[in-house]
């Protein structure tokens, strides 16, 4: 990767110029049996029109803050870097309370209603499907809303690497330390450069799932296999997962 990146942002855009159709996300949901494979181009075409949504369509502003009330999921994973993109500062089961925005998925649409600005939710179905035959109330349909924005974003303000930008269980990171840390922090989870492949069956509500879940495998050039509810997985199957993945390293 390229070593002047300082934010998420920059480390997608460097990964989309090197090999956009390698894998970067592989999502897995053991609970419904889904499988979504997302490339560098793809993964950036839905944080790019995501990141519009954000800027244009809520008027969100650098340092304003979302709220996301949702799982490790690929859609998690866009939400993450089009904050990062915009400048916007990512709140992991954030306080609604406290936040500008909100986004939800089934099980946390109750407590978002305790946010006064927008919402929107996430339905988490297998393909992003949209909600039938509305959303819950009080909240905007992302999978509806989002493919009416364009495919590539620039923000009308440079991100700063140094403003806050992320966060976890209630620590908070700017984008260059995000960066910073998932590098330092990727030998240690086995990504040792293009080509390592960490499953990951961590949550997204701690720094150690984010990293193993999204930031190391960007870092480094790897790429992810991320699973939900991998306890609904045998030994037998998760074996077999890692061997059909080409998987080189795991984290749960």
């Amino acid at each position: 990767m390229n070593a002047t990146d300082r934010t998420p942002a920059d480390l997608l855009r460097s990964a989309l110029a090197a090999d956009p159709a390698r894998p970067l996300v592989t999502f897995y949901d053991d609970a419904t049996g889904e499988r979504v494979e997302l490339s560098v181009a793809t993964f950036a075409n839905w944080v790019a029109k995501t990141s519009n949504l954000l800027q244009d369509g809520l008027s969100a502003e650098p340092g304003d803050r979302v709220a996301l009330l949702l799982p490790a999921h690929w859609q998690t994973a866009v939400w993450l870097l089009a904050c990062a993109s915009t400048g916007v500062v990512a709140d992991v089961g954030g306080d609604p309370a406290r936040a500008d925005f909100v986004v939800a998925g089934p099980g946390e649409f109750d407590a978002g209603l305790a946010c006064r600005g927008d919402r929107y939710a996430l339905s988490l179905a297998p393909l992003g499907r949209r909600f039938v035959p509305s959303p819950p109330q009080g909240y905007a349909d992302y999978a509806v809303e989002v493919p009416t924005h364009g495919d590539r974003f620039a923000p009308y303000a440079p991100v700063d690497p140094e403003a806050p930008a992320l966060v976890v269980a209630g620590a908070g990171f700017t984008g260059a330390e995000v960066v910073e840390r998932a590098r330092a922090e990727a030998a240690g989870l086995g990504l040792t450069g293009p080509g390592s492949r960490l499953l990951s069956g961590l949550p997204y509500d701690t720094w150690e799932g984010l990293s193993a879940g999204l930031y190391g495998p960007l870092a480094s050039g790897g790429s992810v296999v991320l699973c939900r509810n991998l306890d609904q997985l045998s030994e037998e199957g998760l074996a077999q997962r890692i061997e059909s993945e080409r998987v080189t390293a795991t984290a749960r």
